[in-house]
Protein backbone atom coordinates (compact mmCIF):
# COMPACT_ATOMS: atom_id res chain seq x y z
CA UNK A 1 0.00 0.00 0.00
CA UNK A 2 1.05 3.72 -0.72
CA UNK A 3 2.09 5.94 1.57
CA UNK A 4 -0.04 8.63 0.66
CA UNK A 5 -2.90 5.59 0.71
CA UNK A 6 -2.07 4.79 4.19
CA UNK A 7 -2.25 8.01 5.59
CA UNK A 8 -5.57 8.39 4.42
CA UNK A 9 -6.28 4.69 6.52
CA UNK A 10 -5.62 5.79 9.21
CA UNK A 11 -7.27 9.42 9.36
CA UNK A 12 -10.54 7.60 8.24
CA UNK A 13 -9.46 5.38 11.54
CA UNK A 14 -9.35 8.20 13.57
CA UNK A 15 -12.50 9.58 12.87
CA UNK A 16 -14.07 6.26 13.60
CA UNK A 17 -12.26 6.33 17.03
CA UNK A 18 -12.80 9.53 18.17
CA UNK A 19 -16.57 9.98 18.70
CA UNK A 20 -16.29 7.04 21.06
CA UNK A 21 -14.05 8.87 23.03
CA UNK A 22 -15.52 11.98 22.75
CA UNK A 23 -18.98 12.16 25.42
CA UNK A 24 -21.80 12.78 23.67
CA UNK A 25 -20.43 12.83 20.06
CA UNK A 26 -23.09 10.20 19.05
CA UNK A 27 -25.88 12.61 20.03
CA UNK A 28 -24.86 14.73 16.92
CA UNK A 29 -26.93 14.02 13.70
CA UNK A 30 -26.57 15.26 10.14
CA UNK A 31 -29.77 17.59 11.10
CA UNK A 32 -27.77 18.50 14.37
CA UNK A 33 -23.92 18.27 13.87
CA UNK A 34 -22.27 18.34 17.00
CA UNK A 35 -20.64 21.63 16.57
CA UNK A 36 -24.25 23.16 16.77
CA UNK A 37 -25.11 21.40 19.31
CA UNK A 38 -22.87 21.86 21.61
CA UNK A 39 -23.64 26.23 20.77
CA UNK A 40 -26.63 25.81 21.31
CA UNK A 41 -26.22 24.08 24.75
CA UNK A 42 -24.58 27.06 26.32
CA UNK A 43 -27.58 28.27 27.38
CA UNK A 44 -27.37 25.40 30.26
CA UNK A 45 -23.56 27.02 30.87
CA UNK A 46 -25.28 30.72 31.90
CA UNK A 47 -27.60 28.68 34.16
CA UNK A 48 -25.53 26.58 36.14
CA UNK A 49 -23.45 30.00 36.59
CA UNK A 50 -26.26 31.92 37.70
CA UNK A 51 -27.23 28.69 40.07
CA UNK A 52 -23.60 28.82 41.51
CA UNK A 53 -23.64 32.29 42.50
CA UNK A 54 -26.95 32.92 44.08
CA UNK A 55 -26.69 29.24 45.86
CA UNK A 56 -23.05 28.86 46.64
CA UNK A 57 -20.70 32.58 45.94
CA UNK A 58 -23.23 35.34 47.11
CA UNK A 59 -24.92 32.76 49.85
CA UNK A 60 -21.73 33.06 51.71
CA UNK A 61 -20.34 36.20 51.02
CA UNK A 62 -23.91 37.50 52.13
CA UNK A 63 -23.50 35.93 55.98
CA UNK A 64 -20.11 35.39 56.34
CA UNK A 65 -18.70 38.41 54.98
CA UNK A 66 -20.86 40.72 55.41
CA UNK A 67 -23.02 39.36 58.72
CA UNK A 68 -26.36 39.40 57.48
CA UNK A 69 -28.69 37.28 59.05
CA UNK A 70 -28.98 33.54 57.43
CA UNK A 71 -32.94 33.64 57.49
CA UNK A 72 -32.75 36.51 54.96
CA UNK A 73 -29.84 35.54 52.79
CA UNK A 74 -32.09 31.93 52.51
CA UNK A 75 -35.68 34.17 52.12
CA UNK A 76 -33.87 35.63 48.79
CA UNK A 77 -31.91 32.33 47.86
CA UNK A 78 -35.45 31.09 47.86
CA UNK A 79 -37.43 33.75 45.81
CA UNK A 80 -36.45 32.64 42.27
CA UNK A 81 -39.32 29.50 43.00
CA UNK A 82 -41.78 32.58 43.25
CA UNK A 83 -41.55 31.95 39.20
CA UNK A 84 -41.30 27.78 39.47
CA UNK A 85 -45.16 27.32 38.68
CA UNK A 86 -45.01 29.87 35.97
CA UNK A 87 -42.61 27.55 33.77
CA UNK A 88 -45.48 25.65 32.24
CA UNK A 89 -47.09 29.21 31.28
CA UNK A 90 -43.57 29.92 29.84
CA UNK A 91 -43.86 26.46 27.68
CA UNK A 92 -46.92 27.37 26.38
CA UNK A 93 -46.39 30.85 25.61
CA UNK A 94 -43.46 29.87 23.57
CA UNK A 95 -45.61 26.68 21.44
CA UNK A 96 -48.02 29.79 20.55
CA UNK A 97 -45.94 33.03 20.18
CA UNK A 98 -47.13 35.12 17.16
CA UNK A 99 -44.39 37.48 15.61
CA UNK A 100 -43.97 38.62 12.48
CA UNK A 101 -40.52 37.38 12.17
CA UNK A 102 -41.36 33.97 12.72
CA UNK A 103 -39.29 32.88 15.54
CA UNK A 104 -41.40 31.37 18.56
CA UNK A 105 -38.40 29.82 21.12
CA UNK A 106 -35.97 32.85 20.50
CA UNK A 107 -37.99 35.79 21.81
CA UNK A 108 -38.17 33.96 25.21
CA UNK A 109 -34.59 32.76 25.60
CA UNK A 110 -34.01 36.25 24.85
CA UNK A 111 -35.72 37.89 27.46
CA UNK A 112 -35.13 35.40 29.88
CA UNK A 113 -31.65 36.45 28.87
CA UNK A 114 -31.94 40.13 30.05
CA UNK A 115 -33.77 38.87 32.91
CA UNK A 116 -30.82 37.66 34.49
CA UNK A 117 -28.24 40.16 32.62
CA UNK A 118 -30.82 42.63 34.25
CA UNK A 119 -30.56 41.22 37.70
CA UNK A 120 -26.78 40.62 37.71
CA UNK A 121 -26.49 44.55 37.15
CA UNK A 122 -28.57 45.46 39.48
CA UNK A 123 -27.17 42.45 42.32
CA UNK A 124 -23.87 44.58 43.15
CA UNK A 125 -25.11 48.10 44.48
CA UNK A 126 -28.05 46.12 45.95
CA UNK A 127 -25.41 44.62 48.19
CA UNK A 128 -23.95 47.50 48.84
CA UNK A 129 -26.91 48.98 50.57
CA UNK A 130 -27.62 46.18 52.26
CA UNK A 131 -24.10 46.19 53.31
CA UNK A 132 -25.09 49.77 55.24
CA UNK A 133 -22.77 51.85 53.03
CA UNK A 134 -25.43 53.97 52.24
CA UNK A 135 -27.21 56.83 53.51
CA UNK A 136 -30.86 55.13 52.78
CA UNK A 137 -32.94 52.62 54.97
CA UNK A 138 -32.14 49.12 55.33
CA UNK A 139 -35.81 48.83 53.21
CA UNK A 140 -34.49 49.65 49.93
CA UNK A 141 -31.32 47.24 50.28
CA UNK A 142 -33.76 44.75 50.94
CA UNK A 143 -35.90 45.23 48.32
CA UNK A 144 -33.32 46.07 45.36
CA UNK A 145 -31.65 42.40 46.49
CA UNK A 146 -35.20 40.40 46.72
CA UNK A 147 -35.54 42.28 42.71
CA UNK A 148 -31.97 41.10 41.73
CA UNK A 149 -32.57 37.94 42.75
CA UNK A 150 -36.31 37.20 41.34
CA UNK A 151 -34.71 38.57 38.21
CA UNK A 152 -32.27 36.21 37.77
CA UNK A 153 -33.82 33.16 38.54
CA UNK A 154 -36.62 34.03 36.63
CA UNK A 155 -34.31 34.51 33.71
CA UNK A 156 -32.86 31.29 34.19
CA UNK A 157 -35.66 29.25 34.92
CA UNK A 158 -37.14 31.58 31.26
CA UNK A 159 -34.05 30.28 29.48
CA UNK A 160 -33.88 26.92 30.32
CA UNK A 161 -37.27 25.93 29.50
CA UNK A 162 -37.40 27.57 26.06
CA UNK A 163 -33.88 26.75 25.48
CA UNK A 164 -34.71 22.57 26.07
CA UNK A 165 -38.12 23.26 23.99
CA UNK A 166 -36.03 24.41 21.31
CA UNK A 167 -33.32 21.45 21.34
CA UNK A 168 -36.29 19.68 21.24
CA UNK A 169 -37.77 21.33 18.10
CA UNK A 170 -34.56 20.84 16.25
CA UNK A 171 -33.14 17.55 17.13
CA UNK A 172 -34.76 13.96 15.29
CA UNK A 173 -36.85 12.47 17.92
CA UNK A 174 -34.16 9.56 17.51
CA UNK A 175 -31.30 11.29 19.31
CA UNK A 176 -33.56 13.55 21.76
CA UNK A 177 -32.12 11.57 25.01
CA UNK A 178 -28.57 11.44 24.38
CA UNK A 179 -29.67 15.29 23.21
CA UNK A 180 -31.04 15.60 27.02
CA UNK A 181 -28.22 13.81 28.85
CA UNK A 182 -25.60 16.61 26.74
CA UNK A 183 -27.57 19.61 28.31
CA UNK A 184 -27.24 18.15 31.90
CA UNK A 185 -23.90 17.70 31.29
CA UNK A 186 -23.35 21.39 30.09
CA UNK A 187 -25.16 22.13 33.32
CA UNK A 188 -22.77 20.36 35.51
CA UNK A 189 -20.07 21.75 33.61
CA UNK A 190 -20.95 25.53 33.98
CA UNK A 191 -21.93 24.77 37.83
CA UNK A 192 -18.06 23.16 38.54
CA UNK A 193 -16.13 25.97 35.82
CA UNK A 194 -17.98 28.43 37.68
CA UNK A 195 -17.87 27.22 40.80
CA UNK A 196 -13.98 27.08 40.50
CA UNK A 197 -13.44 30.16 39.06
CA UNK A 198 -15.51 32.58 41.55
CA UNK A 199 -13.67 30.76 43.98
CA UNK A 200 -10.03 31.99 42.72
CA UNK A 201 -11.36 35.35 41.84
CA UNK A 202 -12.74 36.10 45.21
CA UNK A 203 -10.10 34.43 47.15
CA UNK A 204 -9.01 38.02 48.08
CA UNK A 205 -11.97 39.33 49.42
CA UNK A 206 -13.44 43.08 48.91
CA UNK A 207 -16.97 44.44 48.20
CA UNK A 208 -15.33 45.71 44.88
CA UNK A 209 -14.03 42.55 43.32
CA UNK A 210 -17.60 40.95 44.53
CA UNK A 211 -18.73 43.86 42.19
CA UNK A 212 -16.70 43.28 39.43
CA UNK A 213 -17.27 39.43 39.25
CA UNK A 214 -21.16 39.78 39.56
CA UNK A 215 -21.27 42.13 36.42
CA UNK A 216 -18.80 40.17 34.54
CA UNK A 217 -21.20 37.15 34.94
CA UNK A 218 -23.57 39.15 33.77
CA UNK A 219 -21.59 39.86 30.81
CA UNK A 220 -20.56 36.37 30.36
CA UNK A 221 -24.10 35.65 30.39
CA UNK A 222 -25.27 37.57 27.64
CA UNK A 223 -22.65 36.58 25.47
CA UNK A 224 -23.25 33.10 25.66
CA UNK A 225 -26.61 33.05 25.11
CA UNK A 226 -26.40 35.12 22.03
CA UNK A 227 -23.63 32.65 20.66
CA UNK A 228 -25.90 29.93 21.82
CA UNK A 229 -28.87 31.13 19.76
CA UNK A 230 -27.61 32.38 16.52
CA UNK A 231 -29.18 30.73 13.78
CA UNK A 232 -30.40 28.10 15.64
CA UNK A 233 -34.63 28.41 15.05
CA UNK A 234 -34.90 28.33 11.57
CA UNK A 235 -38.04 31.67 10.74
CA UNK A 236 -41.39 30.62 10.08
CA UNK A 237 -43.71 33.67 9.62
CA UNK A 238 -46.47 31.80 8.56
CA UNK A 239 -46.25 29.15 11.51
CA UNK A 240 -46.28 32.36 13.94
CA UNK A 241 -48.93 35.17 11.83
CA UNK A 242 -51.24 37.31 13.96
CA UNK A 243 -53.98 36.19 12.47
CA UNK A 244 -53.56 32.24 13.86
CA UNK A 245 -55.84 31.86 16.57
CA UNK A 246 -54.43 32.00 19.93
CA UNK A 247 -55.19 28.87 21.99
CA UNK A 248 -56.15 29.50 25.99
CA UNK A 249 -53.68 28.49 28.16
CA UNK A 250 -56.20 26.93 30.70
CA UNK A 251 -58.09 24.98 27.58
CA UNK A 252 -54.71 24.00 26.79
CA UNK A 253 -53.82 22.61 30.46
CA UNK A 254 -56.75 20.97 30.88
CA UNK A 255 -56.29 18.96 27.67
CA UNK A 256 -52.68 18.38 28.33
CA UNK A 257 -53.32 17.19 32.15
CA UNK A 258 -56.03 15.06 30.66
CA UNK A 259 -54.12 12.47 29.08
CA UNK A 260 -53.75 9.50 30.71
CA UNK A 261 -50.66 9.39 31.96
CA UNK A 262 -49.38 12.99 32.64
CA UNK A 263 -50.78 14.31 35.95
CA UNK A 264 -49.57 10.42 37.45
CA UNK A 265 -46.69 11.07 35.97
CA UNK A 266 -45.72 15.03 37.28
CA UNK A 267 -47.17 13.67 40.28
CA UNK A 268 -43.99 11.16 40.20
CA UNK A 269 -41.82 13.78 38.94
CA UNK A 270 -42.93 16.04 42.38
CA UNK A 271 -42.01 13.09 44.48
CA UNK A 272 -39.31 11.55 43.08
CA UNK A 273 -37.22 15.14 43.12
CA UNK A 274 -38.46 15.69 46.27
CA UNK A 275 -37.23 12.67 47.55
CA UNK A 276 -33.81 13.15 45.92
CA UNK A 277 -33.17 16.85 47.20
CA UNK A 278 -34.69 17.07 50.63
CA UNK A 279 -30.72 16.04 51.67
CA UNK A 280 -29.18 18.84 49.83
CA UNK A 281 -27.84 21.21 52.69
CA UNK A 282 -27.73 18.78 55.22
CA UNK A 283 -25.55 15.83 53.65
CA UNK A 284 -22.24 17.61 54.51
CA UNK A 285 -22.90 18.47 58.01
CA UNK A 286 -23.86 15.26 58.58
CA UNK A 287 -20.41 13.96 57.44
CA UNK A 288 -18.56 16.88 59.48
CA UNK A 289 -21.18 16.47 62.85
CA UNK A 290 -21.80 12.40 63.27
CA UNK A 291 -18.65 11.27 61.55
CA UNK A 292 -16.31 14.15 61.83
CA UNK A 293 -14.94 14.54 58.46
CA UNK A 294 -13.07 17.50 58.03
CA UNK A 295 -13.72 19.95 55.81
CA UNK A 296 -11.98 19.39 52.74
CA UNK A 297 -13.47 15.48 53.17
CA UNK A 298 -16.65 17.27 53.05
CA UNK A 299 -16.46 19.28 50.04
CA UNK A 300 -15.24 15.85 47.90
CA UNK A 301 -19.08 15.20 48.53
CA UNK A 302 -20.19 17.87 45.52
CA UNK A 303 -17.66 16.18 43.56
CA UNK A 304 -19.03 12.82 44.42
CA UNK A 305 -22.56 13.52 44.02
CA UNK A 306 -21.42 15.25 40.37
CA UNK A 307 -18.81 12.43 39.39
CA UNK A 308 -22.37 10.26 40.21
CA UNK A 309 -24.78 12.22 37.95
CA UNK A 310 -22.27 12.37 35.29
CA UNK A 311 -21.94 9.07 34.96
CA UNK A 312 -25.81 8.50 35.02
CA UNK A 313 -26.09 11.09 32.37
CA UNK A 314 -23.49 9.10 30.09
CA UNK A 315 -25.32 5.64 30.68
CA UNK A 316 -28.94 7.16 30.42
CA UNK A 317 -27.68 8.40 27.13
CA UNK A 318 -26.53 4.82 25.93
CA UNK A 319 -29.00 3.18 27.21
CA UNK A 320 -32.17 5.59 26.30
CA UNK A 321 -30.52 5.86 22.56
CA UNK A 322 -30.83 1.34 22.36
CA UNK A 323 -34.52 1.50 22.92
CA UNK A 324 -34.59 1.31 27.37
CA UNK A 325 -37.84 2.69 28.30
CA UNK A 326 -37.25 5.71 30.09
CA UNK A 327 -39.62 5.30 32.99
CA UNK A 328 -38.15 1.77 33.64
CA UNK A 329 -35.01 3.34 33.74
CA UNK A 330 -36.49 6.50 36.00
CA UNK A 331 -37.52 3.19 38.24
CA UNK A 332 -33.94 1.68 38.22
CA UNK A 333 -33.07 5.37 39.56
CA UNK A 334 -35.54 5.56 42.31
CA UNK A 335 -34.10 1.74 43.07
CA UNK A 336 -30.40 2.91 43.24
CA UNK A 337 -30.89 5.92 45.37
CA UNK A 338 -32.95 3.60 48.09
CA UNK A 339 -29.45 2.09 48.06
CA UNK A 340 -27.99 5.32 48.78
CA UNK A 341 -29.90 6.78 51.58
CA UNK A 342 -29.82 3.63 53.02
CA UNK A 343 -26.32 3.60 52.84
CA UNK A 344 -25.83 7.55 54.66
CA UNK A 345 -27.79 5.62 57.07
CA UNK A 346 -26.17 2.88 58.57
CA UNK A 347 -22.62 5.09 57.95
CA UNK A 348 -23.00 6.54 61.51
CA UNK A 349 -23.52 3.42 63.57
CA UNK A 350 -20.83 1.63 61.56
CA UNK A 351 -18.77 4.65 61.79
CA UNK A 352 -17.69 4.36 57.98
CA UNK A 353 -16.96 7.48 55.87
CA UNK A 354 -16.44 4.87 52.98
CA UNK A 355 -19.79 4.27 53.06
CA UNK A 356 -20.87 7.76 53.29
CA UNK A 357 -19.16 8.27 50.05
CA UNK A 358 -20.58 5.47 48.33
CA UNK A 359 -24.12 6.72 49.37
CA UNK A 360 -23.05 10.13 47.97
CA UNK A 361 -21.90 8.82 44.72
CA UNK A 362 -25.22 6.71 44.44
CA UNK A 363 -27.09 9.30 45.13
CA UNK A 364 -25.94 11.16 42.56
CA UNK A 365 -25.99 8.38 40.09
CA UNK A 366 -29.73 7.57 41.04
CA UNK A 367 -30.83 11.36 40.84
CA UNK A 368 -29.32 11.77 38.00
CA UNK A 369 -30.77 8.67 35.58
CA UNK A 370 -34.13 9.68 37.55
CA UNK A 371 -33.86 13.45 36.24
CA UNK A 372 -32.53 12.28 32.11
CA UNK A 373 -35.15 9.61 32.28
CA UNK A 374 -38.18 11.92 33.38
CA UNK A 375 -37.46 14.57 31.09
CA UNK A 376 -37.34 12.19 28.41
CA UNK A 377 -40.53 11.13 29.46
CA UNK A 378 -41.97 14.74 29.24
CA UNK A 379 -40.89 15.06 26.07
CA UNK A 380 -43.18 12.43 24.54
CA UNK A 381 -46.02 13.65 26.38
CA UNK A 382 -46.58 16.67 24.51
CA UNK A 383 -49.45 17.10 21.84
CA UNK A 384 -47.91 18.10 18.38
CA UNK A 385 -46.88 22.08 18.85
CA UNK A 386 -47.35 21.78 22.75
CA UNK A 387 -43.76 20.66 23.43
CA UNK A 388 -42.90 23.79 25.50
CA UNK A 389 -46.14 23.23 27.43
CA UNK A 390 -44.82 19.73 28.47
CA UNK A 391 -41.09 20.87 29.56
CA UNK A 392 -42.52 23.72 31.16
CA UNK A 393 -44.85 21.59 33.75
CA UNK A 394 -42.13 19.13 34.23
CA UNK A 395 -39.36 21.95 34.90
CA UNK A 396 -42.07 23.73 37.02
CA UNK A 397 -43.16 20.47 39.47
CA UNK A 398 -39.54 19.58 39.28
CA UNK A 399 -38.27 23.72 40.76
CA UNK A 400 -40.72 23.64 42.80
CA UNK A 401 -40.74 20.29 44.60
CA UNK A 402 -36.57 20.61 44.58
CA UNK A 403 -36.99 23.88 46.58
CA UNK A 404 -39.70 23.04 49.41
CA UNK A 405 -38.09 19.82 49.61
CA UNK A 406 -34.63 21.58 50.95
CA UNK A 407 -36.24 24.13 53.28
CA UNK A 408 -37.76 21.25 54.45
CA UNK A 409 -35.02 18.85 55.33
CA UNK A 410 -33.23 21.94 56.64
CA UNK A 411 -36.57 22.51 58.92
CA UNK A 412 -37.21 18.97 60.10
CA UNK A 413 -33.68 18.01 61.05
CA UNK A 414 -33.46 21.22 63.36
CA UNK A 415 -36.43 20.64 64.91
CA UNK A 416 -36.15 16.79 65.25
CA UNK A 417 -32.36 17.68 66.60
CA UNK A 418 -33.81 19.90 69.40
CA UNK A 419 -36.23 17.51 70.43
CA UNK A 420 -33.98 14.56 70.78
CA UNK A 421 -31.25 16.96 72.33
CA UNK A 422 -33.73 17.84 75.11
CA UNK A 423 -35.09 14.16 75.34
CA UNK A 424 -38.03 14.65 74.59
CA UNK A 425 -37.71 11.02 72.14
CA UNK A 426 -36.61 9.21 74.98
CA UNK A 427 -32.93 8.21 75.91
CA UNK A 428 -33.04 5.62 73.20
CA UNK A 429 -33.09 8.33 70.32
CA UNK A 430 -30.88 11.19 72.29
CA UNK A 431 -27.81 10.80 69.41
CA UNK A 432 -27.22 13.74 66.94
CA UNK A 433 -27.95 11.75 64.24
CA UNK A 434 -31.82 10.95 64.99
CA UNK A 435 -32.23 14.51 63.38
CA UNK A 436 -30.32 13.39 60.00
CA UNK A 437 -31.56 10.18 59.95
CA UNK A 438 -35.36 11.08 59.99
CA UNK A 439 -34.73 13.56 57.16
CA UNK A 440 -33.11 10.30 55.07
CA UNK A 441 -35.87 7.81 56.16
CA UNK A 442 -38.47 10.52 54.88
CA UNK A 443 -36.48 10.61 51.90
CA UNK A 444 -36.76 6.76 51.45
CA UNK A 445 -40.78 6.97 51.85
CA UNK A 446 -41.03 8.89 49.32
CA UNK A 447 -39.03 7.14 46.84
CA UNK A 448 -41.82 3.94 47.81
CA UNK A 449 -43.91 6.85 47.03
CA UNK A 450 -42.50 7.12 44.11
CA UNK A 451 -42.56 4.09 42.84
CA UNK A 452 -45.90 3.33 43.59
CA UNK A 453 -46.83 6.57 41.41
CA UNK A 454 -44.40 5.16 38.31
CA UNK A 455 -45.40 1.77 38.74
CA UNK A 456 -48.77 2.00 36.53
CA UNK A 457 -47.12 4.08 33.87
CA UNK A 458 -44.36 1.41 33.28
CA UNK A 459 -47.30 -1.15 32.68
CA UNK A 460 -49.22 0.86 30.84
CA UNK A 461 -45.74 2.07 28.70
CA UNK A 462 -45.21 -1.79 28.56
CA UNK A 463 -48.83 -2.49 26.83
CA UNK A 464 -47.75 0.17 24.32
CA UNK A 465 -44.93 -2.12 23.35
CA UNK A 466 -44.80 -5.29 21.31
CA UNK A 467 -45.98 -8.09 23.47
CA UNK A 468 -42.03 -9.92 23.99
CA UNK A 469 -43.53 -12.52 26.50
CA UNK A 470 -44.40 -12.75 30.32
CA UNK A 471 -42.10 -10.65 32.43
CA UNK A 472 -41.92 -9.78 36.41
CA UNK A 473 -41.15 -6.25 37.25
CA UNK A 474 -42.13 -2.99 38.47
CA UNK A 475 -45.11 -3.03 35.52
CA UNK A 476 -46.74 -6.32 37.12
CA UNK A 477 -47.24 -4.63 40.94
CA UNK A 478 -50.47 -3.33 41.62
CA UNK A 479 -51.07 0.46 41.43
Amino acid sequence: MSKPKLLVLRARQWLDVAPRFLPFADAATTELPLGRLMRLSLFQVTVGMATVLLIGTLNRVMIVEMGMSAWLVSLMVALPLVFAPFRALVGFKSDTHRSVLGWKRVPYIWMGTWMQFGGFAIMPFALILLSGDSRAGPWLGNVSSALAFLLVGAGSQTTQTAGLALATDIAPESARPRVVALMYVMLLVGMVVSGLTFGLLLADFSQLRLIKVVQGAAAVTLALNLIALWKQEARNPAGTAKHLPRPDFSASWQSFVRQGRTLRFLVAVGLGTAAFNMQDIILEPYGGEILKLTVGATTVLTALLAGGALLAFGLAARWLGKGIDALRLASFGILIGIVAFSAVIFAAPLDSAALFRVGAALIGFGGGLFAVSTLTVAMSLEKPGQIGLALGAWGAVQATAGGIAIALGGALRDIVTSMASRGMLGTGLSDPSVGYSVVYHLEIGLMFATLIAIGPLVRMSTEQRVNQGPKFGLAEFPG
